[in-house]
């Protein structure tokens, strides 16, 4: 929620288009690594900025599917990991079918015996294998990816946020 708060607060002065890493880094000091996502989000915005005009939703419109979209999103987007661009598509209306795999719902699957532990560490390779366990168990249960990670997000965080 601090993110979402700094977001907030960049967005009231009119600095997400246009303020620089030094000024953006300010308002970031309520999240971890607020340097390096202030120097990562002007590259972002660079890259995804064509003759003045943000060019997201465009862009990813042209990739044919939502996992070409999240890999190219985890490629090319530096500090952006599997979950974080999951969060992304789900928010610009691309992720029904990814998952967004952190503490809250990773808990949750083992609990449902998806699998068998809580991983120590998560890698692309054993982020992507989760995924399809989960979306197994999805459609195994009848309940949409997206729909199920709400669920388990909810339950075990007790908030729906963004």
């Amino acid at each position: 929620m601090n993110a979402w708060q700094a977001i907030t607060n960049l967005k009231k002065d009119d600095l997400i288009f246009k303020g620089t890493a030094e000024e953006l880094v300010e308002y970031l000091n309520i999240v971890r690594f607020k340097n390096n996502k202030a120097k990562y989000l002007v590259e972002l915005r660079e890259q995804m900025t064509k003759k003045g005009k943000i060019i997201t939703k465009d862009f990813f419109n042209s990739l044919p599917t939502v996992y070409e979209k999240r890999d190219w999103i985890v490629k090319n987007i530096k500090g952006m990991s599997y979950k974080e661009a999951g969060h992304f598509l789900r928010n610009v209306g691309f992720g029904a079918d990814v998952a967004i795999l952190d503490r809250h719902i990773l808990k949750n699957l083992v609990k449902l015996e998806v699998i068998d532990e809580l991983p120590k560490t998560l890698s692309p390779k054993l982020y992507l294998e989760i995924e399809e366990k989960m979306r197994k168990y999805c459609k195994f249960v009848k309940i949409p990816m997206d729909e199920m990670d709400l669920l388990l997000w909810y339950k075990e965080a007790g908030v729906i946020f963004k």
